[in-house]
């Protein structure tokens, strides 16, 4: 992976070139000549058997290793997390796949550090909670594995420019795991905006709808930590879900990029409401104070004059959706329910059903591996979403996600928490490709 020589920012005085960085980290290189030649995107040589090590071994880490169990070409040999009972767990999962047993980190929060260290891995997959994500993705980079984290990567824009800083430096992928990337319906939508049948593509709508209350105000899993976000921060805590699908069709990073932001938020009800109503009034939970706002909206225009929306509402009671709208000169897509429109294909002025349009143009890559992903978690995209990964990393091609993409996405957070707090004042995104999203290739279609 060469490093970038143009659109330098305050970032490159930090050792890009030095001789010490470039004698320590291993080469990344193209498969294939002609590769090297017409893309520039981060590849690494192909790993036949990707070994890999899991940090959390929670809900989501769980659902990623047994879907690793299922994947062609890859081995579960280290697993991690601060319960012994959820290394046991998986433990027992990897040896009855018929696989030997992974060595058991358990001392503790910042145990990963010893299974980087002492590892001979290939891949450090974390599912922990949100702050972790960026020191395990260091740790694995710099003792030369590659990463892959849940959503989002990072929450401020410094840990963004770390991952990017890492991921040059020690020429390893370092990839955001978006598993709504390889949803159904996104995947389909993708897969007309590439045929070009909704023409030129102005305007995107994406979000996170979700009612998370009662997963908040648990004492367990996702309750444990998700919750003390909502008194700190008021933002986009988690644009990353609407925002990615919606970002490939932009070719964001890859012929485009996001330029600018602005952002702001209503008010906070809905968490008080839900703990008035659930807990005594002598309760810890009703003394809490929230700065969340219940509903953010924030809108970014692209480099290429696009507009995007993406909202974030977990805290108030609602069906789920993360509205994906996708609106070119030809035509439109609206989610939730979903329903296509193409000029001189559609009965004028009325939907397409979406169960009509996905017979017309479901993703090949759903029609390979529909029997394969079925029963993986969430409605069987995790799997894909690992499939690819592992795909990518076995061939030494480049990762459908990489290092720019998971900081552009998720840069919003901080973006967002900035705007709001100034009166939706305009911020800028940084470029971290440093100028080179104007020839990184876009993403194609894929089969098996």
């Amino acid at each position: 992976m060469s490093l970038p020589t143009d659109d330098l920012n305050r970032r490159d005085f930090l050792k890009i070139g030095g001789a010490a960085v470039a004698a320590g980290a291993s080469t990344l290189s193209s498969v294939r000549a002609t590769e090297a030649q017409t893309t520039t995107l981060p590849v690494a040589p192909p790993i036949p058997l990707v070994r890999i090590g899991m940090v959390g071994i929670g809900l989501q880490g769980g659902s990623h290793l047994e879907n690793f169990l299922k994947v062609p070409g890859c081995r579960i040999t280290a697993v991690c997390d601060v319960r012994q009972e959820r290394t046991d767990w998986a433990t027992q999962q990897v040896v009855a796949a018929g696989h030997p047993a992974p060595r058991a980190y358990t001392r503790g929060p910042r145990d990963f550090v010893r299974l980087c260290e002492t590892e001979d891995l290939d891949l450090v997959f974390t599912a922990t909670p949100w702050e972790w994500h960026v020191p395990v993705l260091l740790a694995a980079m710099a003792n030369g594995k590659h990463g892959a984290t849940e959503v989002p990567a990072a929450m401020t824009i410094e840990d963004c420019w770390k991952l990017v800083e890492s991921a040059e430096t020690h020429r390893r992928h370092c990839v955001m795991m978006e598993n709504c990337n390889y949803d159904r319906p996104e995947m389909m939508v993708f897969h007309i905006v590439r045929q070009g049948l909704l023409g030129e593509i102005l305007h995107v709508e994406g979000g996170y709808l979700h009612d998370l209350r009662e997963i908040k105000f648990e004492k367990k899993d996702e309750g444990l930590w998700r919750r003390a976000r909502a008194t700190k921060l008021d933002g986009n805590l988690y644009p990353t879900h609407g925002l990615g699908p919606i970002a490939n069709c932009l070719d964001i990073n890859r012929g485009d990029r996001f330029d600018y932001l602005v952002s702001m938020s209503g008010p906070s009800r809905g968490l008080y409401d839900w703990a008035r109503e659930h807990f005594p009034a002598d309760a810890p939970e009703r003394r809490e104070q929230y700065v969340l706002g219940d509903v953010n909206t924030s809108l970014i225009r692209t480099v290429r004059g696009r507009t995007v929306m993406v909202q974030h509402c977990t805290n108030l009671p609602r069906p789920y959706s993360r509205i994906h709208q996708v609106q070119g000169t030809r035509g439109m897509f609206q989610g939730y329910p979903n329903r296509l429109y193409i000029e001189g294909r559609s009965a004028p002025h009325r939907w397409t059903d979406g169960a009509e349009a996905l017979r017309d143009y479901d993703h090949p890559l759903w029609k390979d591996l529909e029997a394969r992903a079925a029963g993986a978690g969430h409605g069987g995209m995790d799997y894909i979403e690992d499939y690819r990964l592992i795909k990518c990393l076995r061939e030494g091609l480049p990762t459908d996600m990489n290092v720019y993409d998971a900081a552009a996405l998720s840069a919003v957070v901080e973006l967002s928490v900035q705007s709001n707090a100034s009166r939706a004042r305009t911020v800028d995104f940084p470029d971290f490709t440093r100028g080179r999203w104007r020839s990184f290739p876009p993403l194609g279609i894929v089969g098996v």
